[in-house]
Order: structure tokens, then sequence, then C-alpha cells
């Protein structure tokens, strides 16, 4: 009954205060992010860069073939600008891509550098034989650089013929992919509903230790247990509202609500205490800023990884946060594994347990107590 008392004197002392209403508000702008600034699906039209260094008769078939499926699309005089200089292109607009033709290999390479595009030459070798050179970024899986290595290596029309015929059978015929927007809700759920708990405590404690509000508390009967999981609980209220605030209006009742508090609970818990934690440290958030600040950021790499498919190196499978986002990710598909989710949980509330235990040892060190 202490510990249920003290909880509700903190979310009446919380909500008269600033920290209260950031998480919240932080969720109401991601939501209007979602529903107004991210469309349904992004466009899938992708932009080439091409330089046909070959005679002008081989040149215009190359261009024949590529507009053999939209023969009413005519190639128009465009110029391009990069890097300080202006380049004269012809562009054609297919369905599935944006397509410069350029007079130059330097204006293939400097477009390509600069606007983070494909590129790409089409010459002849001394047998007369077609030689493809690729522009490419740098991130590119090695699947795919494999890919390009191989894929001229037969005609096109031995290619065409061996894709029409492979034998494709679907793993599950009732799988429905998410939408770009629906697929975009698990990063921001995790940084908004979770990991903005380890910054707000943080920031709770800070202000309690510069009213001298902590010193106070350790002349009182209560534990200090008490007092750090009633503001832990303070957290978790606020992170499963803004949670529920970015994902209800876009999911509707198409998920497993039960499992998403699941999830969110252990995981607001673990941040919570984690900012507990660090907060032991300092006495000022001036001085915590920095190391929160970097910590913040190194639990932001999954996220870069989430939106980069081909880049998800080893080491980035370690950090926290990566199975947080695919917990999330599998909660929100129409058949997600539940496994996944429930042993995602049951590690962070283990994690969030023992540092508990450990911050709960750093505060009675702290008040001497």
């Amino acid at each position: 009954m202490k510990l249920l008392s003290s909880f509700k004197k903190e979310l009446i002392l919380a909500s008269r205060g600033f920290y209260f209403y950031v998480e919240l508000l932080f969720a109401l702008v991601i939501l209007a992010v979602l529903l107004f600034a991210i469309p349904q699906n992004f466009s899938n039209i992708t932009t080439e860069y091409l330089y046909f260094n070959m005679p002008q008769q081989v040149k215009e078939i190359f261009i024949n073939n590529v507009l053999a499926n939209d023969p009413d699309t005519k190639p128009e005089v465009v110029e391009l600008e990069a890097d300080g200089k202006t380049f004269d292109a012809e562009l054609i607009v297919t369905d599935e891509s944006e397509i410069y033709i350029m007079d130059s290999e330097e204006a293939v390479r400097t477009l390509a550098d600069s606007e983070r595009n494909l590129g790409a030459v089409v010459e002849l070798n001394d047998n007369n034989q077609l030689y493809y050179k690729y522009y490419l970024q740098g991130y590119e899986s090695t699947r795919l650089k494999n890919m390009i290595s191989i894929l001229f290596n037969e005609s096109t029309e031995v290619l065409e013929d061996r894709i029409n015929n492979q034998e494709v059978r679907p793993l599950s015929t009732d799988y429905e992919p998410l939408t770009d927007r629906e697929n975009t809700i698990p990063p921001l759920i995790a940084f908004s509903g979770s990991l903005m708990g380890m910054f707000i405590m943080a920031s709770y404690i800070f202000l309690d230790k510069k009213e001298g509000v902590i010193e106070a508390y350790a002349v009182t009967p209560s534990s200090v247990w008490k007092y750090l999981m009633s503001k832990i609980f303070v957290i978790l209220l606020t992170s499963v509202i803004s949670g529920l605030i970015i994902v209800m209006p876009i999911m509707g009742l198409r998920i497993n609500y039960g499992l998403l508090l699941l999830l969110l609970l252990p995981t607001g818990f673990f941040a919570s205490t984690l900012g507990l934690l660090i907060a032991s440290f300092y006495d000022n958030i001036m001085k915590a800023f920095g190391f929160i600040y970097g910590l913040f950021f190194i639990l932001m790499v999954p996220g870069i990884a989430y939106f980069i498919p081909g880049w998800d190196p080893v080491w980035v499978k370690i950090i926290p946060t990566y199975p947080l986002l695919q917990g999330f990710k599998e909660i929100i598909l129409p058949n997600g594994e539940l496994a996944y989710p429930l042993i995602t949980s049951a590690g962070f509330l283990a994690a969030g347990i023992v540092l508990f235990f450990i911050t709960n040892i750093r505060f009675k060190k702290t008040l001497n107590v």
C-alpha cells in the first residue's frame, strides 16, 4: 500500500511538471508525421544514370528495348546539375524507373556520387561484346554485388526465359506484407514508447536532486526501492500511453494489444531503470548529457539497420534495441511469431531487474541509508 501511495504522489507531482508531457507530445508529433507526412507506400521508382559508349545505332537499340513496354514514352532532353557542373541528358520515365542517358562517363560518375543513385557505363570490349561498368554507393550487400557481377554472363533472352520458367512456391499463402507507413512504426514506438523513458527518468532524478527531494527522502522511514519504483511506474504509464497513441490510429484492432503491452512494459522498465542508474553517477543533467546522448546514439544504430536491410552486421545484433525492434515488428505483422516478443519481453524484464538491483545499491550508497 505504501508503494501505491508513493506512486500516486509521484504521479500527481509529475503531472504538474514539464517532463510528464514531453513524451506524450512527442508521441502526438510522431503520429502526425505518420498520418500526414509518410504515405502508405513509398514510390518504388528508381533513378539510373547511364552512358552508352558505343555507336549510335547500338545505343538506339538499347533505348528501344527500354521503351518496348512503353511505346508512347519519348525521351526528353533535360539538364542536371552536380558539383557546380551542368550536364545534358535524355530522360526516359517508365513505370519502374527514371533513366538519364548521359553523354559522358564523367557525368555518370559525378551524378552517381553526388545524388547517391545507380550509375552504369555500357560499352563494347575488344571482342565487340557488351561490357558493363557500375558505380555503386558502397552500402550494397555482397549478395547484390554478386548478382550484378553475374547478371550479364548470359544474354538477356536466356535470363528472361530462365526467370519465366523458374518455379516459385510461396511458404505462406496467407501472408500480408506491411505498408511502408506500418513498417515505420517499430522504430518510432521503440524510441518514443520505450527509450524516451531513459531520458525522462534521468531528468526526474536530476530535478529531485536539484530541489533536495532525495536528501529529504533519506530521513523518511520509507525504503529507497519504493521511491525508485514509484518513479518507474510513472514512466511506465506514460510509455504505454505514448505507445498506444502511435499504434492505435494506424493499426486499429488488427494487432494483439495484450502482447504489445507485454513488450512495452518490460522494455519501459529496462529503459527507466537504465536512466536511474545513469542519474546515480552524476549531479545534474548537464554533466550526464554527453553520456546519455552517446548511449542514445548507440541504441539508435539498429534503427538504421532496420531501414537498410542490406546493412546488418553481426555487432548491431548485440545492441538491446535490435531485438526490441524485431519484437515490435512481429507484433504488428499479420502473422508474426508470438515466441519472439515473449522471449524479448522476458529478456528485458530480467535485465531490468538486474539493473534495478544495482541501482538500488547505488542510491543507498549515495544516501548513506
